[in-house]
């Protein structure tokens, strides 16, 4: 049986869409940093991935399905993967952002990004050379 196009493509289309979503709520957070009262948010990676898998169809895994550490839900319902952030040093204006937590998420989504595409480019590249019979 024959896949079509988007199967081929599904996970990693689906996984930059997440890294772009990820990477805008990290970046509003940096923009917020000195807003007083402002609460921290992240994606969490791992479960929204795993959300993906199984629309796919596919089995999730073990350690996809665990919240991570620090994270407390939104309240937005439907699986919602996306969560305030718990400081690790309570700040006296009610801001949650740490700084540097940030800058690393960030650079670690960005990482993810660029792999994603490296692959995504790679799978490209080796259809084209089948579809030119080289």
């Amino acid at each position: 049986m024959v896949k079509g196009i988007d199967s081929l493509f599904h996970p990693h289309s689906q996984a930059l869409r997440v890294l772009e979503q990820r990477m805008g709520l990290l970046s509003g957070n940096l923009a917020n940093a000195s807003t007083p009262g402002y609460k921290a948010r992240d994606l969490d990676f791992a479960a929204a991935m795993a959300a993906v898998e199984n629309d796919a169809g596919v089995a999730p895994r073990a350690s996809s399905t665990s919240s991570a550490a620090g994270h407390l839900p939104l309240g937005n319902g439907g699986g919602a993967t996306v969560r305030y952030r718990t400081p690790l040093q309570a700040s006296l204006d009610g801001n949650t952002v740490d700084a540097q937590a940030e800058k690393a998420a960030f650079a670690e989504s960005a990482v993810r990004y660029e792999s994603t595409l490296s692959l995504l480019s790679r799978r490209i590249s080796g259809l084209r050379a089948v579809l030119k019979g080289e």
